[in-house]
């Protein structure tokens, strides 16, 4: 069940697989849009593996009430400790010439091995640093409380699958 605040939501999901697995499911940009289970993360644009701090990925996104519907995210990895943490936060470049603006939100898995072969899992989405212009305009969270659930359940499948 996910447990949410004024400036969190979090959920935690027992997965049958490795931390190690677990983690490398993550740290693959190709993932996401399967784990993510919405139909708002596209494709990485980005491909690279997930390694270090300060790593940008971008994403293609779709959500029908962006202009026209699609456009793109560029995340920066903010916390990294394989196979433990990973996590980044959301931006994108408004003018085009490559210089990024944080909206204030970020994703983060922490992992916790519970033996050789499972792995306990928490999801959280923080919106703490959202400034007050950004809030007046958009809710937060901006999707339904099973969200995160979701996600954990389309990760389990992801490292079972990798697992086998």
């Amino acid at each position: 069940m996910p447990t949410v605040n004024q400036e969190n939501v979090s959920a935690t999901r027992t997965i049958a697989a490795p931390a190690e697995g677990v983690f490398a499911v993550l740290a693959d940009p190709t993932t996401h849009p399967t784990i993510d289970g919405t139909g708002w993360v596209q494709e990485p644009v980005d491909r690279a593996r997930l390694a270090e701090v300060g790593q940008i990925f971008r994403m293609d996104m779709y959500h029908p009430d962006a202009q026209n519907g699609d456009y793109q995210v560029a995340n920066e990895i903010h916390v990294i400790d394989p196979p433990r943490t990973i996590g980044w936060r959301t931006g994108y470049d408004p003018k085009g010439d490559g210089r990024l603006e944080f909206g204030g939100w970020s994703w983060r898995y922490d992992l916790v091995p519970l033996g050789p072969s499972t792995t306990a899992v928490t999801l959280t989405y923080d919106w703490s640093a959202v400034p007050q212009s950004v809030r007046d305009c958009l809710h937060f969270p901006p999707f339904g409380p099973d969200h995160l659930a979701n996600s954990l359940r389309h990760l389990a499948e992801l490292a079972r699958e990798t697992a086998a």
